[in-house]
């Protein structure tokens, strides 16, 4: 990706909804070039697709934090799939190292937080977590209304 690839991008993550035509006047470029850009992006696989964004997960919890989580054996699909159905959960990445898991969990309150930390590590197959909470975030890609 050139220069004008990543101002693109950082257009599109922004609003994926603008018109060639406002994403072209932007660039200073023409509403071809925007085009192919985007259709050689695409091929490429560097744009993977465009999505929709609600508004539950543009509006921040203010009590978010970071679980590293220890799975037993052969269980990380089941507990992945059993952490998917939790909506204060906002993101499950596996790892390697000590911990198996690492998620993104977010709660109104250090009491709600506390409560879903407990619901958490009943989750069979879990047998190990630590968790610290995040104080602020100076810098993130995911859009924001």
């Amino acid at each position: 990706m050139d220069d004008l690839d990543t101002r693109l991008v950082t257009l599109l993550r922004h609003d994926a909804r603008r018109s060639v035509s406002d994403l072209a006047l932007d660039l200073g470029v023409s509403r071809a070039t925007v085009r192919a850009r985007m259709e050689r992006l695409e091929t490429s696989g560097n744009i993977i697709g465009y999505t929709v964004i609600l508004r539950a997960d543009a509006v921040e919890l203010p009590v978010r934090g970071i679980m590293m989580i220890e799975i037993e054996g052969r269980m990380a699909d089941r507990v992945i799939r059993t952490l998917g159905g939790f909506p204060e959960i906002s993101e499950i990445h596996t790892t390697n190292g000590r911990f198996d898991l690492i998620v993104e969990v977010g709660a109104a309150s250090l009491a709600e937080f506390d409560a879903v930390l407990r619901r958490i590590r009943l989750v069979p197959g879990i047998t190990g977590s630590e968790t610290s909470l995040l104080l602020a975030t100076p810098r993130s890609t995911r859009a924001r209304l």
